[in-house]
C-alpha cells in the first residue's frame, strides 16, 4: 500500500482552511457584539462634556449613595443622605438591563416604601445594571449607574 505524501497543496488548504474558520467566526461575533449593544452612553460626548463639573460638584454635594439588592422577585433602590437616612426623591426614572445588551431592558415602577424604592421584578441570575436619574427637591439632578448582582 502506497503512503500518501503531505504535500505543500496539503499545508496551503490546512492553512487556508484554518484562517478562513478564525475569521468567519470574528466576523460572526463582531456582528452580534454590535446588533446587541449600541456602546453609546451619551449622544455627543463634547456637549455632554460641557457642563459635567458643574453637574458632578452638584450632584456631589447632596451627599447620597445608592445601594440595590433583588430578593423575592422585587427589586429594591435605596438612596440614603450621608447620615443613612432614607432620602425620597421628588422623581426618580430609572432603567434596569444587562450590561451587555439592551434586549432585556425595563423601565421598574419604583414606589417609596418609606425607607427605599421597591419595584416588582423577576430577574435571572447574572450581573444587571439600574441607570437611574432622580431629582432632588431643589431641582438638582442625581445620575447613577448602580450595579445589581443577582445570584441563582
Amino acid at each position: 500500500m502506497k503512503e500518501r505524501e503531505f504535500t505543500g497543496r496539503h499545508a496551503a488548504m490546512v492553512f487556508v482552511g484554518t484562517f478562513s474558520i478564525i475569521i468567519g467566526v470574528n466576523i460572526i461575533m463582531a456582528v452580534s457584539a454590535v446588533r446587541t449593544f449600541p456602546g453609546l452612553e451619551v449622544g455627543n460626548s463634547y456637549v455632554a462634556s460641557q457642563n459635567f463639573d458643574e453637574r458632578r460638584t452638584a450632584q456631589e454635594a447632596l451627599g447620597w449613595t445608592v445601594t440595590a439588592r433583588a430578593s423575592g422577585g422585587l427589586v429594591v433602590l435605596s438612596i440614603t443622605d450621608a447620615s443613612g437616612a432614607p432620602i425620597q426623591v421628588a422623581e426618580l426614572n430609572a432603567t434596569l438591563g444587562r450590561a451587555t445588551h439592551i434586549q432585556d431592558d425595563m423601565t421598574p415602577d419604583f414606589t417609596f416604601d418609606g425607607t427605599a424604592y421597591v419595584a416588582p421584578a423577576e430577574l435571572a441570575p447574572g450581573n444587571w445594571n439600574i441607570r437611574m436619574v432622580a431629582r432632588a427637591g431643589d431641582g438638582t439632578e442625581f445620575v447613577q449607574r448602580v450595579i445589581l448582582h443577582v445570584t441563582g
